[in-house]
């Protein structure tokens, strides 16, 4: 006779492959909804609002373990299986218009490769000390990309997607969120911003995060954490970049969000070590702008050379006693994801940094898998 505990983790297993599986029907949906644009109506309608009693479930490029990363349809999907926030990451087109995607470069994540039109387009820029070459966004006017379609990055996830949804604008991102039958958050991130702002010149003198603040505010994302407003309207402003953040928090009070790269790769602007960004004296000053951060979680919790996990550092603590939130990324279910301690099992992963670890967000690129060991550990007192 099977025990408690695997008659459990079957009948979870069961519900995970049952919601994570889009039904025909929505995967029809999911293919004919390619325009989106905010809806006053939705946006003052009587929602479910924010859970805030437990651990946020952040949407990493929205459902991309199901759908290409970054794209409406990942987003509405997100949505669907439970997400709190949806994360994106923000760059620039040669026409100034804010995008949603993660790379410099559209070699990994399009279709563009198939476009013969493009390929003396090819460029190759120095990018935080690094030569990247490929087609990046800054070379594209918008018109151009919208005539790409989206790919799936990692080639063991489904690819049956691959060349049916768009490339969307940081707008179009907004009303997916706005247009949400819930409250969700928007979790942006001002991607590479010195890069940035030496290729897209705008009206004014203006720099990337002025634009980028400025489309926040167009659609009455502003309050403090917490705040009603904020409760409304959800919103994390994340970057690497922390004179960037610094620079935000004149434009807005809207909370940040300080990511926290590899020990190896410094700051996106200031050039700082991990070690300096990572001390007693930095967090102290960093804290006065921000209201958390984002590491990369093996930064939390060092894996060894065979992949299992060593003790954990005192980051997440030093965090805590600034009052600081800690958001880690990235959550993955596949196998090659997942150390050997949690036994190729992501919801050991997911119970270890949220009852272990002690983290008050997690970035994950299924959100589904996230929602379902909460509602299943803690579900929540309003539902």
């Amino acid at each position: 006779m099977a025990s408690s505990t695997g008659c459990r983790k079957c009948l979870l297993a069961a519900l995970v492959i049952a919601l994570l599986s889009p039904s025909l029907q929505e995967a029809q949906a999911i293919r004919s909804s390619t325009k989106f644009s905010p809806s006053r109506n939705v946006r003052n309608a009587k929602r479910k609002g924010l859970q805030t009693e437990r651990p946020y479930n952040v949407a990493h490029r929205g459902a991309n373990g199901e759908l290409p990363e970054a794209t409406a349809q990942a987003y509405v999907r997100a949505i669907e299986i439970g997400a709190d926030f949806l994360e994106t990451d923000i760059l620039a087109t040669k026409d100034g218009v804010l995008i949603c995607m993660h790379d410099m470069v559209f070699n990994d994540t399009s279709n563009i490769k198939d476009h013969p039109e493009f390929a003396d387009r090819v460029r190759t820029y120095d990018v935080q000390g690094a030569n990247v070459t490929g087609w990046f966004t800054v070379d594209f006017t918008l018109d151009e990309i919208k005539t790409l379609k989206a790919r799936q990055r990692f080639d063991d996830r489904d690819h049956s997607y691959d060349d049916q949804f768009d490339i969307i604008t940081f707008e179009e991102f907004i009303a997916v969120a706005l247009n949400s039958p819930r409250i969700v958050g928007i979790y942006p991130e001002i991607k590479n911003p010195v890069f940035i702002n030496e290729h897209v010149k705008w009206a004014g003198g203006k720099k990337f995060e002025d634009i980028f603040v400025e489309i926040l505010l167009k659609y009455d994302y502003s309050g403090a954490y917490l705040s009603k407003g904020w409760m409304k309207q959800p919103l994390f402003i994340q970057s690497f970049a922390p004179s960037s953040l610094v620079y935000v928090s004149n434009l807005t009070d809207s909370p940040l969000i300080f990511l926290i790269d590899d020990v190896n790769m410094p700051t996106q602007d200031t050039n700082q070590t991990f070690a300096e960004i990572t001390s007693d004296s930095y967090l102290d000053y960093i804290s006065q702008y921000v209201v958390g951060i984002g590491p990369w979680k093996d930064n939390i919790v060092p894996p060894d050379a065979r992949n299992y996990l060593t003790l954990p550092t005192d980051l997440v603590d030093k965090a805590h006693a600034r009052n600081l939130q800690v958001h880690p990324y990235t959550f993955r279910n596949e196998n090659s994801y997942l150390h050997y301690d949690f036994h190729l099992d992501p919801y050991q992963e997911y119970d270890y940094w949220i009852n272990t670890i002690g983290v008050d967000g997690l970035f994950t690129d299924f959100a589904g898998s996230l929602h379902l060991y909460q509602q299943w550990t803690a579900p929540l007192k309003s539902i």
